[in-house]
């Protein structure tokens, strides 16, 4: 049986350079929806779930009006969050994103991250295409978890506005990450919500 799993991050928000912590798409992001949307127009969806933000609804609207017969409901399951704590093993490098992070916020995000991987990387006995529309740091756990890295390994997989990853759930097998950040829908004006380098 197949089993996919279509992961996209939300359009670029408008003001997020603000700090803004939701908000509607900016112009940009609307275009990236709509690219996004017909890169994968031929996909036979069995189900779309997004996140119960506004920039990630925003982003299932725009898609699926141009996906016939396709309705994506929100999940809690998808909600952006801090799926792990730092460990001894964590590079000292990324020891200052969790300054402002609470022990509340990586429980909180921990459950629900077991649950989502419970959720949607389970094999199963029908031929599915899963369309979830979420957030960075949410397909940055997917991705670790299909390759079984240690917990703090999200940190530093990064998903790029309206950018693809496709995870293949196999029955007998782990699954397989088939594609990941494909932004070869997006022209390069549309490539936005990756870190920019910084010079040295």
């Amino acid at each position: 049986m197949s089993h996919y799993l279509y992961l996209v991050r939300h359009g670029e928000q408008l003001d997020a350079e603000h700090g803004m912590p939701d908000g509607p798409l900016s112009g940009r992001g609307q275009r990236q929806a709509r690219a996004i949307a017909e890169r994968l127009g031929g996909v036979p969806f069995t189900g779309a779930w997004h996140s119960p933000l506004q920039r990630a609804e925003e982003t299932a609207h725009i898609m699926t009006e141009r996906m016939p017969g396709l309705d994506a409901r929100p999940s809690a399951l998808l909600f952006d969050c801090i799926p792990s704590g730092p460990s001894p093993d964590m590079p000292q490098a990324f020891q200052p994103f969790f300054h402002s992070v609470t022990p509340q916020q990586i429980e909180a995000g921990q459950a629900q991250m077991a649950d989502a991987v419970a959720e949607w990387l389970t094999p199963s006995m029908d031929d599915r295409h899963d369309l979830l529309i979420t957030h960075n740091f949410v397909i940055a756990w997917f991705v670790r978890e299909v390759f079984g890295a240690p917990d703090w390994r999200w940190l530093g997989l990064n998903q790029a506005n309206c950018g693809l990853t496709i995870i293949r759930v196999r029955s007998s097998k782990p699954p397989v990450l088939v594609t990941h950040n494909d932004l070869g829908h997006l022209p390069v004006e549309l490539r936005t919500g990756l870190p920019v380098e910084q010079p040295y």
